[in-house]
């Protein structure tokens, strides 16, 4: 396909816009509801439930990292635990009819400002690159630039993403440092940037904690709370990630178990740094358009 045949103002164009404009909104109402002794799932269950008011669905359960994470945490279904002082990252996304939108911002409680800035920074620089044939290689060296100027480290081995019809993570990757081989941006690319900067190694590796869950394939099962789950799954998420407190089912957590056993849905573990250390996080959805980039989640 060329470029000239791409028409930015087709339907499923307009449904990732409608996604990107509810998401910019939930993001600046769930950040201002970030405060020491306020609790993580009063925050991701407002994010949730303000999405379905505005007229979209959650793409994924709203991740909330704190301090050392840096992806894949959402609280558990009675989850009590509260904000303290504290580096926050909100990763947020939303769908309408299966068209997604994707974005992150960091809360720093932790007087820590200049963290969050650099990858808020980087953002900005990715952007200014964006353009028809720029290739992601070149868009991670300036997100790796303006980190390592801000005295940081980029996390090298998390990634920007297309945006797929019910997927979460397409091609083409858009990496957080300078690579040689990389994909070329085209006209109608949706992708998901996405800076994290750290005062650590620059390195996630898998935690224990495992909380969000996506279908992997069809199955069957016997027991009855699997069962219900799954069909829930089917239903309602299809292919995009679910927590275990969104299930109706009594049992959820055994349920998941089982479907999992059965290769059926996979878990995420929590993705971390060292301990010790703080990840910060900005992110936005962009279009690639004929003269560079329309950024959906941007208020």
């Amino acid at each position: 396909m060329t470029d000239s045949d791409v028409d930015l103002s087709s339907e499923q164009y307009e449904k990732h816009r409608e996604a990107g404009e509810i998401l910019a909104q939930v993001r600046e109402e769930t950040a201002a509801r970030v405060e020491v002794g306020t609790t993580h799932l009063e925050v991701a269950e407002y994010a949730e439930d303000r999405i379905r008011e505005l007229g979209g669905k959650p793409a994924f359960p709203v991740n909330i990292s704190v301090d050392e994470e840096a992806a894949h945490a959402t609280p558990s279904i009675d989850d009590e635990t509260t904000f303290g002082e504290e580096m926050i990252n909100l990763d947020i996304g939303v769908h309408v009819d299966g068209w997604l939108a994707d974005t992150a911002i960091t809360v720093d409680l932790s007087g820590n400002p200049e963290l969050a800035e650099a990858s808020e920074q980087a953002l900005e620089a990715a952007l200014e690159v964006v353009e028809p044939g720029v290739e992601t290689g070149e868009i991670g060296a300036e997100i790796e630039d303006v980190i390592d100027g801000y005295g940081y480290n980029p996390v090298v081995n998390l990634t920007g993403h297309g945006l797929g019809h019910w997927e979460q993570h397409t091609s083409p990757n858009i990496p957080n440092r300078a690579v040689s081989q990389g994909a070329t941006l085209e006209v109608g690319d949706v992708v998901a940037i996405e800076p994290f900067a750290t005062d650590g190694g620059g390195k996630v590796s898998e935690g224990a904690t495992e909380e969000i869950f996506a279908l992997d394939r069809e199955g069957t099962v016997r027991n009855r709370q699997a069962r219900d789950a799954l069909s829930q799954i089917n239903e309602e998420f299809r292919t995009l990630p679910f927590a275990t407190r969104w299930l109706d089912t009594d049992r959820a957590e055994m349920a998941l178990r089982r479907l999992k056993r059965n290769d059926i849905v996979h878990g995420y573990p929590v993705l971390q740094e060292d301990d010790g250390f703080l990840v910060s996080q900005k992110e936005h959805t962009i279009i690639v358009t004929e003269d560079g980039c329309e950024v959906t989640t941007a208020r």
